[in-house]
């Protein structure tokens, strides 16, 4: 370094470390935060560099060339940091084209200014050579546009400085050794001119900023090397964190401690019909549903039925307490889980175990029995009708366990909604087709919608059921549809005995006894494909005889609903 200043022998090592530090920033894109880091750097490594040739240049107008240079590495730095930080921490979705030209608003017009030969002296009023023991340097009087681009850098560098604070407290390690190696390097070049601006530095009129970033460029290659900076960044772990809350299949919702909501995901505004905007800040029992029915301490608290864009569901509710650092509570963390599936699964195979192990164990011992008697006579008619009409009921079930086993098989393709009329009709023509004596007809139009496929299998069921049951003579069946408010109830009259309340009872309760169960398969199939669309079924009396059963479900319907598959077949 023969001929060179001790002053630019400094600046020179600080260049060699920026430069390594900037080389292996630029090497790790496109990591979160690379390229404005290696921007970053670039700017310090630039105004070093023109620093030197300002000290070492002859003349006055040769130093100030120089000195007007460094102004393009000196307005980049902190809009570097700033962008780096933003990416860095996770918080990408602020660098927007939109964002990033604005900060650059300030130093384009620093820059257009030095361009320009800043003729109204809002940068550098005048300046001189000083010479002093470390080198010859241009001592400037500052104008009042300096002191605004001053003010600029300091604050985009504290703004940056936020994010990177959250991370000393850090659970994982490599991150606090990270943000701390960060924060030396930025706040070496802080506290240098600071030193400047203020006059305590030794050397009148030299501003020792460049200096300083021999110290940033070491740590910044120590969070590069040793703290793993970009190939360990914490960025996509806060976006995976968004994303797990963001697109978490069970609608979630962010409660804070005074009551009000704080967030929430798509699936809960997409699931209960909430505008997502609107629902933020709003009270919580206007927003959440059932929210007065939710409390932490009921960890055995059964599902709650809620009506929402799909119908009505079971949901079982976890509720867990946000706290901070200091085990502070700020709010709380409430999941609505759909357990119809789970609900529906359970109920199938309880009711098809109690199908195997006593309708069709009852069947064969009678068939068993009158086959013992066809053996010691087999002119016995009524032995034989006995034996038959046993046969037809064990096929008649195994049809039923086949249509409940296709119906919600969770493999098969789902089947796309149906129109309303012309199911009605398709269901009643069978109906005349199988019982020909039956009186069948439709009370009034049937509204021009489409419903969900699963009804098909419903209305059939519903309408089998009313003949078959049904001892009147001739037996009559009346069918009706109406709609309300996005639904559809669809109503089966019939003019019979009536439906026993113990069987009403094992339908409401959801689950069967060894002394209390249905007498088959038909109206649990009916209150499965409800379920599984979200809808309801209900029960009345028929006067001057018979049983109304009405079905409620959602127009239109879900293609993707379990309650569809197979239900078009």
């Amino acid at each position: 370094m023969i001929g060179l200043s001790p002053l630019s022998v400094a600046l020179l090592a600080a260049v060699v470390t920026g430069t390594s530090a900037a080389i292996l920033a630029w090497r790790e894109r496109p990591e979160a935060g690379a390229t404005w880091l290696t921007v970053l750097l670039v700017g310090q490594v630039w105004w070093t560099t023109f620093l030197v040739f300002e000290l070492e240049a002859p003349t006055v107008a040769a130093k100030s060339l120089w000195y007007d240079v460094q102004w393009l590495g000196v307005v980049v730095i902190p809009v570097g940091w700033l962008l780096f930080a933003l990416e860095y921490t996770g918080r990408e979705r602020y660098v927007t084209p939109g964002f990033v030209a604005a900060l650059f608003v300030t130093p384009v017009v620093t820059i257009a200014l030095v361009a320009a030969g800043d003729p109204w002296g809002l940068i550098v009023a005048d300046r001189e050579v000083a010479s002093t023991a470390v080198g010859s340097f241009l001592r400037v009087d500052t104008g009042p546009w300096y002191y605004v681009i001053a003010g600029y850098t300091y604050l985009l560098g504290l703004f940056g400085s936020f994010p990177i604070l959250q991370l000393i407290r850090d659970d994982a390690r490599s991150f606090r050794g990270q943000s701390a190696a960060l924060l030396v390097g930025t706040a070496a070049p802080w506290a240098s001119s600071l030193l400047h601006l203020t006059g305590a530095f030794p050397v009148a009129g030299l501003d020792p900023t460049p200096l300083a970033f021999a110290v940033s460029g070491v740590a910044y290659l120590l969070a590069l090397s040793r703290f793993r900076l970009l190939t360990l960044a914490p960025a996509p772990r806060r976006r995976a964190r968004q994303l797990v809350f963001e697109h978490l299949h069970d609608p979630a919702f962010v409660i804070g401690t005074e009551g009000y909501v704080i967030d929430l995901n798509q699936s809960a505004a997409d699931t209960f019909g909430i505008d997502r905007r609107a629902a933020v800040g709003e009270p919580v029992d206007a927003v959440v549903p059932r929210y007065g029915d939710i409390s932490v301490e009921e960890s055995d608290r059964s599902p709650l039925s809620i009506v929402g864009t799909n119908g009505r569901h079971p949901y079982d509710i976890t509720v867990r307490s946000i706290s901070d650092g200091h085990d502070r509570p700020t709010g709380e963390v409430v999941v609505f889980h759909d357990v119809g599936e789970y609900l529906g699964q359970q109920q199938r195979l309880d009711v098809l175990n109690r199908v195997f192990r006593h309708d069709v164990r009852t069947e064969t011992n009678l068939i068993h029995g009158y086959a013992d008697l066809l053996r010691e006579d087999p002119t016995d008619e009524h032995a034989l009708t006995v034996v038959k009409k046993s046969a037809s009921r064990i096929l008649d079930l195994s049809e039923r366990t086949r249509t409940a086993s296709e119906l919600f098989d969770p493999m098969a393709k789902s089947a796309p909604p149906v129109a309303l009329d012309a199911l009605v009709g398709e269901v009643t023509a069978a109906l005349r087709t199988e019982y020909p004596d039956a009186n069948v007809s439709v009370e009034g139009d049937v509204p021009a919608v489409r419903v969900p496929a699963v009804l098909r299998v419903v209305a059939e069921s519903l309408c089998s059921n009313a003949v078959r049951h049904n001892d009147s003579e001739p037996p009559s069946v009346w069918l009706s549809a109406v709609t309300d408010e996005g639904w559809v109830e669809l109503s089966v009259a019939d003019d019979g005995p009536g439906i026993d309340d113990a069987e009403r009872e094992v339908l409401k309760r959801g689950t069967e006894t060894p002394l209390e169960h249905g007498s088959g398969l038909g109206l649990w199939i009916v209150k499965w494909g409800v379920d599984q669309v979200g809808g309801s079924v209900s029960f009345a009396e028929r006067e001057p005889r018979g049983t109304v059963v009405a079905v409620s479900v959602p127009i239109g319907g879900d293609e993707g609903a379990a309650g569809g598959r197979n239900a078009g077949r």
